[in-house]
């Protein structure tokens, strides 16, 4: 199975790569691999620690970098609406739309990671969708409509979040968890029409399309960490590949907060 993962080199034939260096890349669940050198990123550990480089400063993060600046075409002022908001790529979202001047609303399940996205993220608001009415909730929050809904989750947080979308908006398919497991089929959202009334738009993308500008969007992660504006959180399971499936279930049952890492 398809991961991206932290790694000390052993052996190299890369000129690139000495024993001893540490890369990130596609490794896939293991322990021991042998790859070509030319899909391996030199990661600086001085700079974060190595499960950082797996969160706010890896994939995830660059989710959210390009999915807000280059699909959503996020501006100051606008308000953000983010499903799975106590998630990897969410809570990343957030904090860079804030860093850039956006009022921020998260979608989360739990008062727990409610509170943890306004009082340690700082999100503007935090919706718990398992305590009251999901539309209601995200009508009060989202006041006068919502310029961006970045979509991490699908099913009823985008059809609630379809029926506040302010004129223009954008909207951003970046995943739809809440269906992948679904043994049914996944019925479209109900509201998608009010697309058509505020002339707004919906796209979906994948991060590996920008593979050739990841260093771009590192550069202005790290930038922003540096200003103390992005936190990077990590949900560490110890025990290697043997309780893969275990922290992989926590995944889709929400029991992580940030990213969820498998440590070997």
């Amino acid at each position: 199975m398809h991961a991206f993962g932290i790694a000390t080199v052993l052996e190299s034939r890369h000129p690139s790569f000495r024993p001893g260096d540490t890369v990130s890349g596609l490794f896939g669940v293991t322990d021991h691999v042998n790859v070509r050198g030319d899909g391996l990123t030199l990661v600086d550990l001085s700079v974060a620690s190595a499960p950082t480089w797996l969160g706010a400063l890896g994939l995830t993060g660059i989710t959210a970098w390009f999915g807000l600046f280059d699909v959503a075409k996020v501006k100051p002022g606008d308000t953000v609406l983010i499903s799975g908001a106590a998630g990897a790529v969410g809570s990343v979202a957030g904090q860079l739309a804030k860093a850039h001047g956006c009022h921020v609303i998260g979608i989360a399940g739990g008062q727990q990671k409610a509170r943890w996205l306004t009082d340690e993220l700082g999100f503007d608001a935090a919706i718990d969708y398992k305590n009251g009415d999901i539309y209601e909730q995200v009508r009060t929050a989202a006041g006068q409509g919502v310029d961006c809904f970045f979509d991490n989750v699908g099913g009823d947080s985008l059809n609630a979040a379809l029926a506040v979308l302010g004129k223009g908006a954008r909207v951003v398919i970046s995943g739809a968890i809440s269906t992948y497991n679904s043994t049914d089929p996944i019925v479209g959202p109900s509201n998608y029409l009010s697309l058509l009334r505020n002339r707004a738009s919906m796209a979906g993308f994948l991060v590996l399309d920008y593979k050739d500008r990841f260093p771009e969007a590192v550069e202005g992660l790290t930038a922003v960490m540096r200003q103390g504006r992005l936190v990077s959180h990590e949900h560490v399971v110890a025990g290697g590949v043997d309780r893969f499936a275990e922290a992989l279930h926590m995944l889709f049952k929400g029991l992580n907060t940030g990213k969820l890492v498998l440590e070997m």
